[in-house]
Parts: structure tokens; C-alpha cells; sequence
């Protein structure tokens, strides 16, 4: 899958995107996510409320970005660098454990604040729907353009899949009955090992993996 050159328009876009992220998880981190309002973040990152306005829905979103950052374009990346010999289920499974759990200092920070903010796991947990469309089309690459409906349908699977392991892994500790909804508030602690939890909820679409390649072989 070759990705275009980026513009001057979409460098700058890129540019502002990263600098409100950067500012948002700065002001989350010094005075808590709570004590941050959206136009705190705007004026750090040299901008209006309006342009902000232009790149995320609340401040939630802004903060939860520095550690999802460009997430779903690295998975169906991977995938797409994955060799053509590479079972297109396991390619899958190990793009988004790689992009789930290879995290920095910066991207700790931050899921340090969303494991103790009920707004924030709910932000995060939303993100796992941007996975669908790269996907798709990486998934399209592997399988051809016949099957594009088919891919659709693959990578959709795989964004609630990943969600569901997600609020498995996030579930609020010694509540089980709050595990679904995230409503209770209160400390999260993170609940078993991430890989694994997405790799058991991946599992189940391995099936229909394996019959939409059997179905583009020659």
C-alpha cells in the first residue's frame, strides 16, 4: 500500500494536530485533566477555540490523542508490510498488539490519566472505531478489490474486537458490575496482560480470515 506524499496544506494540518495534542496531555499532566479547558489548550498551542474546534470534539479527545496518535494508519501499515506469505489473520493479530502495547514515556503519561478518568476511558475506547477505515483498505490490498465489501466487514470485526479487549483490560477494579459501562468512576487498574487480551479477542475472526483468502486464491 504506498502512501502519497503529504502536501504543504496537510503538513501544516498534521503540524496543529500535534501541537494541540502535545498541549492538551502538558496542561492534563500539570493540572489535571479535570482543571483544563479547551481554550487552555488552544491558546498553548497558538491557536483559536474555532481551529481547535476544527481537530477534536472536547478536550477528552485531545488528551487521549497523544497516546493513539496516528494509531490506525500504523496498524494497516503494518499489515501492509507484512509479506504476502504472512497468514492475513496472524498480520492482523500481531499489527495491533504491536501498536496496542509498544508505547513511550509520553503515551504512558497519558494512559496513566485515562486509567483513572471515566471521561477518558470512554474517549479511548471510542478510538478503536477509527481502525475500520485504513484497515479496510489494507485488508482490500491483500485480497483484491473484489472483496472489498468483505474487507469492510473484516476490519469493522477487528475494531470491536479490539474494543472489547480494551474494556476487558480497563475494566474498574473490584467492580465487576461496573466493568461494562465505565459509569462508576473511582481508580481503574489495567486488568491482566494487554496482548493477550486482544489476541483472545481477535481469535474468533480468524475463521473468516482464513475463508476470504481461500476464496482470492487462484
Amino acid at each position: 500500500m504506498t502512501t502519497p506524499t503529504p502536501g504543504l496544506r496537510e503538513r501544516k494540518k498534521r503540524a496543529t494536530r500535534e501541537a494541540l495534542r502535545e498541549a492538551a496531555l502538558r496542561l492534563a499532566v500539570e493540572r489535571g485533566p479535570d482543571q483544563v479547558r479547551v481554550e487552555d489548550i488552544a491558546e498553548a498551542a497558538g491557536v483559536s477555540p474555532r481551529t481547535y474546534n476544527n481537530y477534536f470534539a472536547s478536550r477528552e479527545q485531545a488528551i487521549v490523542s497523544a497516546v493513539t496518535a496516528d494509531r490506525e494508519e500504523r496498524i494497516a501499515a503494518a499489515v501492509a508490510a507484512r509479506p504476502a506469505g504472512v497468514r492475513l489473520a496472524d498480520a492482523v493479530t500481531e499489527a495491533v498488539v504491536e501498536q496496542y502495547t509498544n508505547t513511550g514515556e509520553r503515551e504512558q503519561e497519558a494512559l496513566l490519566l485515562i486509567t483513572t478518568r471515566t471521561a477518558l476511558r470512554a474517549a479511548f475506547l471510542d478510538t478503536t472505531a477509527g481502525i475500520e477505515p485504513p484497515l479496510t483498505a489494507a485488508i482490500a490490498e491483500r485480497l483484491g478489490d473484489a472483496v472489498a465489501h468483505t474487507a469492510r466487514v473484516l476490519a469493522a470485526s477487528v475494531a470491536a474486537a479490539v474494543r472489547i479487549a480494551l474494556e476487558g483490560w480497563l475494566r474498574p477494579a473490584g467492580n465487576a458490575e461496573a466493568a461494562g459501562g465505565f459509569g462508576a468512576g473511582g481508580l481503574v487498574v489495567p486488568a491482566g496482560s494487554l496482548p493477550d487480551q486482544l489476541r483472545a479477542a481477535l481469535a474468533p475472526l480468524a475463521p473468516a480470515f482464513d475463508a476470504a483468502e481461500r476464496r482470492t486464491q487462484p
